[in-house]
């Protein structure tokens, strides 16, 4: 039994050599043939590498020159492509960076012209009052002037520095505004506490004008910032008082629903024409009823005001049946 085990595994490894042999061969025979094959194909992938890379440095050239046109100025080419891949993930990527920044640069431009106008536009301003006063000072150094006429510059030069005092002062808050350092703390207060507070400055020249008002604000609150939303209001009072004839009548209300708190001052005087009406709220605008003394800066003061506070200023007016000026404060960012 032994020895026929031996005889069948010397068999069997006899077949297992004679196959090894035989695969040798035929595997000799077919690596000659890969062989063959796989020099074809690596010689072909290194021809499409190489077109691959040659197109990605070209594509990468034209990427370069469109940021050397960029930073030169010009943004008017347009580089995005329709293709997949990460290069024209990164062309979009650029693209839509360049368009920020040209708009971004188009807001500065405007930024700057605006800024070089309101320069021009305030040095008027204070050229004015300084040139009369110079002249009245002038004036008042003759020893020969009557006591009368000395006495009426002397309330004229006053006048031109309390002038210019609210003007610098306007300025000044209107620039903390714009630079955007102004932090509102609003806080619930009594609206009618805060209309009484806005409305109080201008008690003696309404009176000495005949002006009567109302004030209508119950027992309501606002939630806003009190000392900023009292210049807002201020501002808005003192253009309607300016503009409401003598025994005129300026109505202030408050009204109050589940989104916002809503003041309402309205006066019955000359009112404002159609065409100023889109402009009423742009710094240094003047219109056609605008008094002699006006700057245009306290409507404007006021709408920077509101809109800090992410509230909402209108107005309504029909030349010569008055306005009024719709206030929203919201009670919560809307």
């Amino acid at each position: 039994m032994h020895y026929i085990r031996n005889k069948e595994v010397k068999q069997a490894c006899m077949i297992i050599f004679a196959i090894t042999i035989i695969l040798s061969i035929i595997g000799f025979s077919l690596n000659v043939w890969a062989g063959l094959m796989v020099l074809i194909t690596v010689f072909f992938l290194c021809l499409i590498f190489q077109a691959f890379t040659i197109r990605r440095y070209r594509d990468l050239r034209d990427l370069a020159e469109y940021l050397r046109k960029v930073s030169a100025g010009d943004c008017s080419m347009d580089i995005r492509d329709n293709k997949e891949g990460e290069l024209s993930i990164l062309k979009s990527e650029i693209y839509k960076v360049t368009l920020m920044l040209t708009e971004y640069n188009e807001l500065l431009q405007r930024d700057k012209i605006l800024l070089s106008n309101q320069m021009a536009e305030i040095s008027h301003q204070l050229k004015t009052p300084l040139t009369s006063m110079m002249m009245m000072v002038d004036l008042l150094q003759d020893e020969k002037l009557p006591r009368d006429k000395r006495y009426e510059f002397t309330n004229l030069i006053n006048a031109q520095l309390e002038r210019i005092d609210w003007l610098v002062a306007s300025l000044l808050k209107m620039s903390k505004l714009d630079a955007g350092v102004v932090k509102m703390k609003k806080t619930s207060i009594s609206a009618s506490k805060l209309l009484e507070s806005a409305i109080s400055p201008f008690l003696i020249p309404m009176e000495v004008k005949g002006i009567t008002y109302t004030k209508s604000a119950g027992n309501l609150e606002i939630l806003c910032d009190e000392m900023w939303t009292r210049e807002a209001l201020i501002n808005i009072l003192k253009n309607c008082i300016e503009h409401t004839p003598k025994n005129g009548h300026i109505s202030l209300s408050v009204q109050d629903n589940i989104l916002y708190s809503e003041i309402n001052i309205s006066d019955n005087g000359i009112g404002i024409r159609r065409e100023d009406l889109p402009h009423i709220f742009t710094r240094f605008y003047r219109g056609q009823n605008a008094s002699s003394d006006s700057v245009g800066i306290g409507l404007a003061m006021s709408y920077s005001i509101i809109k800090s506070q992410q509230g909402d200023i209108q107005v309504k007016s029909e030349l010569g049946k008055g306005s009024s000026f719709v206030i929203r404060l919201y009670k919560s960012v809307i």
